[in-house]
């Protein structure tokens, strides 16, 4: 059987997604690159926006002229799927999530009793991921994918070692991901932290460099604003801290109750102090139902004030799940789309006066990807530094100039 995979989403889904892969592998399948050769395409699919799930029935159609492959669609939307999914054509079966072992049956294909276990999961041949946590304890009102994946799951700390142990003998990076990785360890009874598991993959595995993925800026504690400052050739100094909006009315309506624009500036302003080298970006949803000028100009001036170096903005989308889609006072679409522009733009500049500064310094760059005859190197901090082909050792990870 040759199975073609597509992964919409986030890091978790592109976790989710090497584990099927692997399990099929095991299973004898041929994974192939272009749907048209295929006899089965599994799609990994998202929900967090209206434009995420256009897409996924958009490539479904695509796959289906294409050639002549079944599609088994998995993941976020899948779990929340009335019917429309299944219905579209050449679908052959809706995966609630993404366990291998239902996937497999989905395929027609007997799965072993080992299959499902935790795999290493490359992001790069250099890059990976490591999937720590599964599922979010919040309920905020604008999204879906807390009732897509559930409550709070955590790994254990030695299964994460292992796993980074073996990742490391073939990536000089690993990325920890999840859907609320800050809420790391709080299911569990022995009730390790995010700060203590990464102090322990970094004692087991001191070759490798680690970085966080999506963080609340009021989740990191001490221990890990330790290692941030502290231990920089192993932990990346680089944060993805999301935002959402600075007025603490919308972010009280947003149902996240557990920080304001204050606490999470003054969580910021004392990382940016004591870190030289700091890449920081965030998610902004602008236009959310009952968003003022007022509340818009709030977001406006602590994103300013804040040493970003990057951000996404996301007009606000409506998902009929969520607690959001109920609220009164949604805004008319031109004036969300004029307020992103206006927050992109802000993001665009401060992303180049970063980089402005950042030039001719010196960076702890992995190799992230070759094409064109160039390298592209990501740093420390998150840029992208592009080395003729000619000039790269072979290395996985070197020091370098920003330019």
């Amino acid at each position: 059987m040759n199975v073609y995979f597509h992964t919409f989403g986030c890091r978790a889904n592109q976790y989710d997604t090497e584990v099927v892969r692997q399990a099929f592998t095991e299973q004898g399948a041929v994974v192939v690159d272009d749907p048209a050769t295929a006899d089965l395409t599994v799609i990994n699919s998202c929900t967090v926006t209206h434009e995420s799930e256009i897409k996924l029935r958009r490539f479904v159609r695509h796959v289906s002229r294409a050639g002549r492959a079944e599609t088994i669609v998995m993941g976020c939307a899948a779990a929340l799927d009335d019917g429309a999914i299944a219905a579209l054509p050449s679908v052959r079966a809706v995966v609630a999530n993404a366990d291998p072992v239902m996937v497999l049956r989905a395929a027609g294909l007997s799965s072993r009793a080992n299959v499902g276990a935790q795999h290493a999961a490359p992001l790069h041949r250099h890059r990976a991921l490591l999937k720590i946590q599964d599922g979010c304890d919040e309920h905020c009102t604008f999204c879906a994918t807390t009732l897509a994946r559930g409550a709070n799951r955590s790994r254990s700390v030695a299964e994460l070692v292992a796993e980074a142990r073996a990742l490391a003998e073939h990536h000089a990076e690993i990325v920890l991901t999840g859907v609320h990785i800050g809420t790391y360890g709080q299911d569990r009874v022995e009730a390790p932290t995010l700060g203590s598991l990464l102090e322990a993959l970094v004692t087991a595995v001191p070759g490798a460099r680690f970085r966080l993925s999506s963080v609340e800026a009021t989740e990191v504690d001490d221990s890990l604003a330790r290692l941030l400052i502290e231990a920089p050739r192993h932990v990346a100094a680089h944060l993805h801290a999301p935002l959402q909006s600075g007025s603490n009315q919308i972010l009280k309506r947003m149902g996240r109750h557990w920080y304001t624009a204050e606490s999470y500036r003054a969580r910021i302003d004392w990382l940016a102090e004591r870190l030289p080298v700091f890449g920081l970006g965030a998610d902004v949803i602008v236009g959310f139902p009952g968003e003022t000028d007022e509340d818009h100009h709030a977001t406006f001036r602590l994103l300013d004030a804040l040493p970003f170096t990057y951000l996404h903005v996301f007009p606000f989308s409506v998902r009929p799940d969520a607690a959001a889609a109920r609220l009164s006072a949604q805004l008319a679409p031109a004036l969300v789309n004029a307020r992103a522009r206006e927050l992109r733009e802000l993001g665009e500049a401060k992303a180049r006066g970063y980089r402005g500064r950042r030039r001719g310094q010196r960076a702890d760059g992995v190799v992230a990807g070759r094409a064109g005859g160039r390298v592209d190197v990501l740093t420390e901090d998150y840029l992208s530094v592009y080395l003729p082909s000619d000039r790269w050792d072979g290395r996985p990870r070197l020091d370098l100039i920003v330019d």
